[in-house]
């Protein structure tokens, strides 16, 4: 359902992952299509939200079929007063302004070894940047990882901003997917 101010809300249940790194619970929950296609891009995406009536700020991550998926943290389903299984109501709308992305240190090193690269990165678009990041962060193995990242310099260095054939959605490569939920 469609809000005044362009936020969609829907009531869904959220999922314990059927597998948990760490202690820590956490839950998520998969966007319903018509929700998800609201949405300004098929890849991760931040959006500004509530749950419960508690806000947030979260990025969506794709989940390979057209639509994203949300993790919800231990700390986001306490103030909600949610937990796995439970049925929760969301709003969700695209936050105003994409936050920069966290850039990892494997790529950060690689980009401090090259200026030229560094010089395009900086000069790039917010949303560039996150498909650069999540296609070198996608890949499955540590040696795929490390060609990534040092073909993303080369490519900078050269002049190219955007990741050429790589598909931040997922849906075409198969590259993403929601976790699994536990039965």
């Amino acid at each position: 359902m469609k809000g005044s101010d362009g936020s969609a809300c829907f009531e869904t249940r959220l999922l314990r992952p059927a597998r948990s790194i760490g202690d820590t619970p956490w839950a998520f929950v998969v966007l319903p299509k018509e929700v998800s296609a609201s949405l300004p891009r098929r890849g991760r995406t931040t959006v500004e939200g509530r749950i419960n009536g508690h806000g947030f700020t979260a990025t969506l991550e794709p989940d390979g079929q057209l639509s994203h998926w949300l993790r919800l943290d231990a700390d986001l389903l306490k103030a909600a007063g949610a937990q796995p299984g439970d049925m929760a109501t969301f709003e969700i709308r695209p936050a105003a302004q994409e936050p920069e992305p966290e850039l990892p240190i494997d790529l950060q090193s690689a980009l401090a070894e090259s200026p030229e690269a560094r010089t395009a990165w900086d000069e790039t678009t917010t949303i560039a940047r996150l498909d650069w990041i999540h296609w070198i962060t996608s890949a499955k193995q540590s040696r795929t990882r490390a060609k990534r990242t040092a073909e993303a310099c080369d490519k900078l260095a050269s002049g190219q901003r955007r990741v050429c054939c790589f598909d931040p959605s997922g849906f075409y490569s198969k590259a993403f997917s929601a976790p699994k939920a536990a039965e």
